[in-house]
C-alpha cells in the first residue's frame, strides 16, 4: 500500500461494484463479437467462395426421350448399311448380267454362223449330188441315143458320139480344148478328130464346114450352130432324138439339152 494510501484525501474513489461488472459484461460481449467476426473474416479469407449448381435430375420421360433417341440413330445406322449393301449387291448383279448377256450374245453368234456354214455345206453336197445325179443320166441318155442313132457302116459316127458322151459333166472354160475343160468348138474340133475329121478351130469356121443340111433332115453325128453360117457364135452336135450335145457355158459344162429348148439355126454334114 501507498504510503498515502491512509489519507482520506488522496484515496481513489471505489467504483461499484455494479458498474464494474456492468462494464466487465460490456467489455465481454464487445470483445466477443469482435472475436466473432474476427474469425469469420478469417476464414472468410482463407477460403474461397464457391457457388455450387445443382443439375436437375432427369426424369423418366426425359431418360426414355434420350434411349428413343439412341435406338433410332442406331436404326438409322443400320437401315443405311443395309441399303449400302443392297447397293452393292444391285451393282454387282448388273455388271454380272451384262457379262452374262454379252456371253450369251458371243454364244448365239457362235451357234448361228456354224449353223450357216453347215447349211451352206449341206447345200453344196447337196448340189454336187445332183449333178452327178444329172450327170450320171446324161451318160445313160447319150448312150440311149449313141444305140438308135442312125450311124454309118464305118462307125466313125459312134466314134464322134461315144467321146462327146465321156466329156459330159466337164467344165466350160473359154478357149478350153480339154483335156477336162472345153469350149464349144474345142469340144466339137476333138470330137471329129476320133474320126479322123481336122475341123477348123472357132465356131465361125465350122459352121461352114462340109454339106449344109436342113434343120428337118438333120441326122446323129451333123454338126449344128447358132447364128449364122460363118458368123455362127456356137455349136454342137446333134445325138438323135431331138437332143445335142455342147459345152453350154460355164454354169452347165458339157451336158446334153433338147432342141425345143434352143433351136439351132442351122445344121452341116462332115461324115
Amino acid at each position: 500500500m501507498s504510503h498515502t494510501a491512509h489519507i482520506p484525501s488522496h484515496r481513489k474513489p471505489r467504483r461499484s461494484a455494479s458498474k464494474m461488472a456492468l462494464r466487465a459484461g460490456v467489455t465481454g460481449g464487445v470483445l466477443s463479437t469482435l472475436a466473432v467476426a474476427g474469425a469469420s473474416g478469417a476464414a472468410s479469407a482463407a477460403e474461397p467462395v464457391t457457388q455450387t449448381i445443382e443439375l436437375p435430375t432427369l426424369t423418366t420421360d426425359l431418360s426414355s426421350q434420350v434411349a428413343q433417341s439412341a435406338d433410332a440413330t442406331q436404326q438409322a445406322a443400320a437401315n443405311y448399311q443395309l441399303q449400302a449393301e443392297r447397293d452393292e449387291a444391285f451393282a454387282n448383279a448388273a455388271k454380272q448380267a451384262k457379262k452374262d448377256q454379252a456371253t450369251a450374245e458371243k454364244k448365239a453368234e457362235a451357234k448361228k454362223k456354224a449353223e450357216a456354214e453347215a447349211a451352206a455345206k449341206a447345200k453344196a453336197e447337196r448340189e454336187a449330188a445332183q449333178q452327178a445325179s444329172s450327170r450320171s443320166t446324161e451318160r445313160t441318155t447319150l448312150s440311149t441315143a449313141s444305140t438308135t442313132a442312125a450311124a454309118p457302116a464305118s462307125g466313125s459316127v459312134g466314134a464322134v458320139l461315144s467321146f462327146l458322151q465321156s466329156q459330159v459333166g466337164d467344165a466350160y472354160v473359154m478357149g478350153g480344148t480339154g483335156p477336162n475343160s472345153w469350149d464349144c468348138s474345142g469340144l466339137v474340133q476333138a470330137a471329129f478328130k476320133q474320126a479322123g475329121v481336122d475341123l477348123p478351130r472357132t465356131s465361125q469356121e465350122q459352121s461352114t464346114a462340109g454339106t449344109a443340111v436342113s434343120l428337118s433332115s438333120i441326122q446323129a453325128g451333123d454338126i449344128l450352130y447358132w447364128g449364122g453360117a460363118g458368123e455362127a457364135y456356137h455349136v454342137g452336135v446333134y445325138i438323135g432324138n431331138g437332143q445335142y450335145l455342147d459345152a453350154a457355158n460355164p454354169s452347165k459344162g458339157v451336158v446334153i439339152q433338147d432342141l425345143s429348148g434352143y433351136p439351132a439355126s442351122g445344121a452341116v454334114r462332115v461324115l
